[in-house]
């Protein structure tokens, strides 16, 4: 591949839940990576595009008065994404913000569904508001589903409740979320490197980042936070990452049934594998997130003196120590554990297939 395709990520929650919160803390503490967004208002009077708006300009795409999912269909929303995907903007991610009456599924089949070959499918963020939980759900029964086909869940505005209670609540959603990772946090604050790559804080490139406009106005912190708290210090506590690295060749298939049944809370994977004389000319880029996988092949770098896979997981509630362990029973171990005759045409299949080929909906 000739760059890098820009993952796009979808905020999904009801109305109310933080999805805006949640976009502008990323936005703040993104380090330097330049975001996108697509926000959709309900409403003839595009609020929470405004909000976004003001600082990323051509960065921004507003569609207001009705739902994303009912309002365009796949064809439309690639207009949309061509012009935040043009090189000229050197995006790192794009967000998708809907709706608080949008329907999710409908937005991740557009995405899967997609002739923009720059972007890749960067997950579906359920956004949860913890102190109107309940009444949301008796109001809006199809929370549940909304649950179930999440990648990952933020379960926002956990200062209104107490410890118990947040406690009892983040398990009832665990058990509705199908094994999502579920992420607990207060004024939207999660570390933005459990959805994208962050850039090194003195790197910039073209205009300045949302970062850097929001500190030459002295806005350290948002409405309502509490600058002297610290929470920013401690935004890694909701989650774990586990990094791998193996010298030896990994097996296709058995990485495979790894990421086949990646345990409940295991968000996002990322990273590179070697696969040793299955595919001696290429190493693999993994993708996944939730339940999406894809691997990219793509020729070993030629000043590349030592093979490698290296892994980086990012959950929340996983066991570091049994991932490990399963990743090193990936390992090829010597010449009598030679990965069989066509092991890779389980890999094959989460290769992004050629536009003339036919497709698949891997969402599916």
């Amino acid at each position: 591949m000739s760059s890098p395709q820009i993952p796009v990520i979808v905020f999904a929650g009801f109305l109310g839940s933080g999805k805006t919160t949640l976009l502008n803390h990323l936005l703040r503490a993104s380090r330097g990576t330049r975001i996108g967004a697509i926000v959709n208002d309900f409403g003839s009077i595009e609020i929470d595009a405004m909000t976004v708006a003001g600082r990323l300009g051509d960065s921004t795409v507003s569609l207001g008065n009705g739902c994303l999912c009912c309002a365009v269909d796949a064809s439309e929303l690639d207009v949309f994404l061509d012009k935040l995907t043009r090189p000229a903007a050197r995006l790192d991610v794009i967000v998708i913000e809907a709706s608080g009456l949008a329907e999710p599924q409908e937005l991740v089949r557009m995405l899967l569904a997609s002739e923009n070959e720059r972007i890749v499918y960067g997950g579906l963020v359920e956004v949860v508001d913890a102190a109107e939980f309940e009444a949301t759900r008796e109001r809006h029964p199809e929370i549940e589903r909304h649950l179930g086909i999440a990648d990952l869940i933020v379960l926002n505005k956990t200062d209104r409740v107490g410890d118990p209670a947040r406690e009892r609540l983040r398990e009832r959603i665990t058990g509705l979320a199908d094994g999502a990772a579920v992420i607990p946090a207060a004024y939207g604050r999660i570390d933005p490197e459990v959805l994208f790559e962050c850039r090194p804080r003195g790197e910039r490139v073209g205009q300045l980042s949302f970062e850097d406009l929001h500190e030459e106005d002295g806005e350290d912190c948002g409405a309502g936070e509490d600058c002297a708290s610290g929470h920013h210090d401690h935004l890694h506590a909701a989650y774990e990452t586990v990094s791998f690295t193996a010298a030896e060749p990994l097996h296709p298939r058995r990485l495979l049934d790894f990421l086949d049944s990646r345990p409940e809370g295991l968000y996002r994977i990322k990273g590179f594998a070697d696969f040793g004389d299955a595919d001696p000319v290429n190493r693999y880029a993994v993708h996944a997130v939730g339940r999406f996988l894809r691997f990219y092949p793509e020729p070993w770098p030629a000043d590349s003196t030592e093979r490698q896979s290296q892994l980086v997981l990012i959950g929340s509630g996983t066991d570091s120590g049994a991932l490990l362990k399963q990743l090193d029973a990936a390992r090829v171990t010597g010449p009598q554990d030679a990965p069989e005759e066509h092991s890779m045409w389980g890999v094959l299949r989460y290769v992004p297939e050629q536009p003339d080929a036919p497709t698949e909906q891997p969402w599916e």
